[in-house]
């Protein structure tokens, strides 16, 4: 008697309800057919993927732009303010008239 191959019992081929096999080669499920299921295609050279694609992405970072400046520009306006108050600080305070005017009250 000869056994089925590993392959077999994947689903590899054979009929169905044989040797354990339940299920047919790829796509063959060994269910009943499906009614009643309509599907529609187009020809290739008649479609168009990409039109109105350059118009619709200008618009489309145009408004989610908009609706999110509010919410970065005020932090990222008062951080380099923040920033540029700093340096200005720090270079002040390292230069000559700002080393006299707090090494005198250090003293």
């Amino acid at each position: 008697m000869v056994r089925p191959t590993q392959i077999m019992r994947s689903g590899g081929g054979g009929e169905v309800g044989k040797y354990g096999l339940w299920m047919g080669g790829w796509g063959n499920f060994g269910g009943q057919k499906q009614k009643g299921v309509n599907s529609y295609a187009l020809s290739s050279n008649r479609q168009r993927p990409l039109a109105g694609t350059l118009n619709a992405a200008i618009f489309n970072v145009w408004r989610r732009f908009s609706h999110q400046v509010l919410y970065f520009a005020p932090p990222l306006i008062i951080a380099y303010s923040a920033m540029h108050w700093a340096i200005e600080r720090n270079e002040y305070l390292n230069s000559k008239e700002g080393r006299l005017e707090f090494d005198e009250s250090e003293e």
